[in-house]
């Protein structure tokens, strides 16, 4: 599979407000009914994961851990869209709630 063309991924707080408010509102979807907001990764394990020889790109799928709460579980992914799959991959994050941080527009 080839990579898509290339993205500038950076949007507003704004737009970002809206979607995070969007997920926390939904209605009949697993994440929104358990109130899952979010995930957190330390800095350390993202820049071994970054820093595998290859990596171009992140994947990020969606998964849920033993207990059957949704969590991220995170991939490099070479030039040519693959994932690393014999490298480093990421689970353990930290869920929010309850490490959301402070209240803000996107934890809402």
């Amino acid at each position: 599979m080839a990579m898509p063309p290339q993205r500038d991924h950076r949007i507003s707080l704004a737009e970002a407000a809206v979607m995070t408010r969007r997920h926390r509102e939904a209605r009949g979807t697993p994440d929104a009914a358990e109130g899952t907001r979010g995930a957190m990764l330390l800095r350390a394990p993202v820049q071994a994961l970054l820093a595998q020889k290859g990596c171009e790109a992140l994947r990020i799928y969606y998964a849920r851990d033993d207990k059957d709460i949704p969590t991220l579980v995170v991939v490099a992914v070479d030039e040519e869209g693959n994932d690393l799959v014999g490298g480093e991959v990421l689970e353990w994050a930290f869920p929010c709630p309850p490490y959301c941080g402070g209240p803000n527009d996107l934890n809402g």
